[in-house]
């Protein structure tokens, strides 16, 4: 058996950049004549698809050396995101600006990145209390493909423009496109489509001069190297899509005021445990006591963020619910407006 001091660490494998054309462990010169001779000519030139010869015989290492090697590749990614948080940043930005006035934020992906986008979509409505139409993720293949494969459905850029027109797609929304590959036709056409509609467009993808990115507005190639198991893009590149996924989502949300420093002040308490956790937050937020929380929620039907205004504000539930309204929701305008307005009242 293979013992581990055999195998190579994380550190010892090749960057990115040291993947030559991995058509070197395939004679690509043979699959001329294969119907499927042009798309493996294309994954062979991705880096999310190379083939590590390091790791070719990680199967005879003990449990324990696998684990070891898989969590050092699994700690490659937050760097790998680091690079582009610029990107990253300028998207959120530019999304929350759209989301402000009413748009949506809509994820397309298929397999793996489907997933993960319906995921962060879903989450959006009990941590953030948004409505479940103003985050949307949308998988190749409807419903059904979250947890069974649907053949052929990701090759399809007009199924994804299909899908957008099925919930009128308009110019204040924004469109993520997620592909490990960035070249999945779906996540490709959702973009394209978007854009043609005149919505903001975003391309999230895990290799380099891929084309979602290029047709995106904003292209965000997060570059984690090759696969543990090759072309298993569900692992590193997963964990990428989904760290920039929470940063879109999270980040958007706290722009346009869905939370108070950084607690969720916007919570949706649907369940004993969220109840639990509102009046957690209440308190964190004012220091009240019991009692003065029970009646800031009872006055405010439960919403958190207006019980925390008309203990802080001195106001009561009408008044604070009239006030974010007008603050667009954001609790600390609305707290200084509720402070300027006692100031004024006691001069």
């Amino acid at each position: 058996m293979t013992s581990a001091s055999d195998a190579h660490s994380a550190s010892d494998v090749p960057s990115p950049s040291q993947y030559g054309d991995s058509s070197q462990y395939g004679n690509s010169s043979q699959r001329g004549d294969s119907p499927y001779g042009e798309l493996r000519a294309q994954l062979d030139t991705l880096t999310t698809e190379a083939f590590r010869p390091e790791l070719a015989e990680i199967d005879q290492l003990p449990t324990l050396d696998i684990a070891r090697i898989m969590n050092g590749e699994d700690s490659t990614v937050p760097a790998a995101v680091a690079t582009q948080l610029p990107r990253i940043a300028a998207a959120i930005d530019a999304t929350a600006e759209r989301t402000a006035r009413g748009g949506r934020l809509i994820y397309a992906g298929a397999g793996t990145a489907g997933r993960l986008g319906v995921l962060d979509a879903s989450e959006c409505p009990p941590t953030f209390n948004t409505d479940p139409a103003q985050v949307v993720g949308l998988i190749a293949g409807g419903p059904g493909a979250m947890v069974t494969s649907v053949e052929g459905a990701e090759d399809s850029k007009e199924l994804a423009a299909a899908d957008l027109h099925a919930i009128k797609l308009t110019p204040d929304d924004t469109v993520v496109g997620i592909s490990a590959s960035g070249r999945t036709p779906y996540a490709v056409g959702a973009v394209e489509h978007a854009r043609d509609i005149g919505a903001l467009t975003i391309g999230l993808s895990c290799n380099a001069d891929s084309a979602l990115a290029a047709a995106a507005e904003h292209g965000i190639e997060v570059v984690v190297g090759p696969e543990l198991l090759t072309g298993s893009t569900r692992l590193k590149a997963g964990t990428a899509q989904k760290l920039v996924l929470n940063m879109l989502s999270t980040i958007t949300m706290i722009r346009l005021g869905k939370t108070y420093g950084n607690l969720m002040v916007d919570v949706r308490a649907s369940n004993e445990k969220l109840r639990a956790r509102s009046r957690r937050i209440v308190a964190l937020a004012t220091g009240a006591s019991d009692e003065e929380i029970e009646t800031a929620l009872a006055a405010t039907d439960g919403e958190v963020k207006n019980a925390i205004l008309t203990i802080l504000g001195g106001v009561d539930g009408p008044t604070a619910d009239t006030l974010l309204t007008e603050s667009e929701g954001h609790l600390r305008e609305a707290l200084r407006s509720a402070r300027t307005a006692t100031t004024t009242a006691t001069d």
